[in-house]
């Protein structure tokens, strides 16, 4: 059932990233109407399909490179849907929801190719470790995509030329880059000093 949970999340990641173009582009509320249950339904489906690869495979955290993906696919899309509610800001959708699908294809459809990426640890510590690092890059990815249309929509105003429409206005922009930059900093800063402690007792007990 793992697959079947992730394989629906896949499908409807690629139905909002399809809907979210007319609903940002053109301004049509009805596509926006499909693309963002379509998410929140993903994201539920996504999140039972974590959970359950994760019990079935007995550890509390990613373990392979797949499993990675999927966790870091089911963040991006949870920040999507946060700056949604924040902010409104469905154009970040264009560039956010395409790339949950893609994140999500080889977990869901080549589940039995992958390799080992974090050690086969099951500790609190090793789950903080992991979760904070996935966290600090999908709010460092926010970070830089905010960044560069927050520049391009500078840009285009210095040059007095229109602003691009279905961008969102350089104030939220501007808050959207600062907060993710504020949330993601410490994540990374505390899963790195987490990280490096590990290797030490590691280190230290071999």
């Amino acid at each position: 059932m793992t697959l079947l949970w992730l394989r629906i999340a896949v499908l409807l990641y690629g139905i909002a990233a399809l809907a979210v173009l007319p609903a940002a582009l053109y301004n049509r509320p009805r596509w926006a109407n499909l693309a963002v249950p379509s998410t929140i339904a993903a994201a539920l489906f996504h999140f039972v399909s974590l959970i359950e690869m994760l019990y079935a495979a007995h550890h509390s955290l990613p373990v392979d490179t797949h499993e990675a993906q999927s966790f870091l696919s089911l963040l991006l899309a949870i920040a999507f849907l946060f700056i949604y509610g924040r902010y409104r800001a469905i154009s970040l959708g264009i560039f956010l929801l395409p790339l949950c699908f893609l994140l999500g294809l080889l977990p869901a459809f080549r589940p039995g190719e992958e390799m080992a990426a974090f050690p086969h640890f099951n500790t609190g510590w090793i789950f903080l470790h992991v979760a904070l690092l996935l966290a600090a890059y999908a709010a460092l990815f926010l970070y830089i995509l905010a960044s560069i249309l927050y520049l391009i929509q500078e840009r285009r105003l210095k040059q007095k030329s229109p602003a691009i429409s279905w961008l969102p206005s350089l104030e939220t922009t501007d808050q959207i880059a600062l907060k993710t930059l504020l949330f993601g900093l410490p994540c990374m800063t505390a899963g790195l000093l987490i990280g490096s402690l590990i290797a030490q007792l590691t280190i230290g007990a071999s």
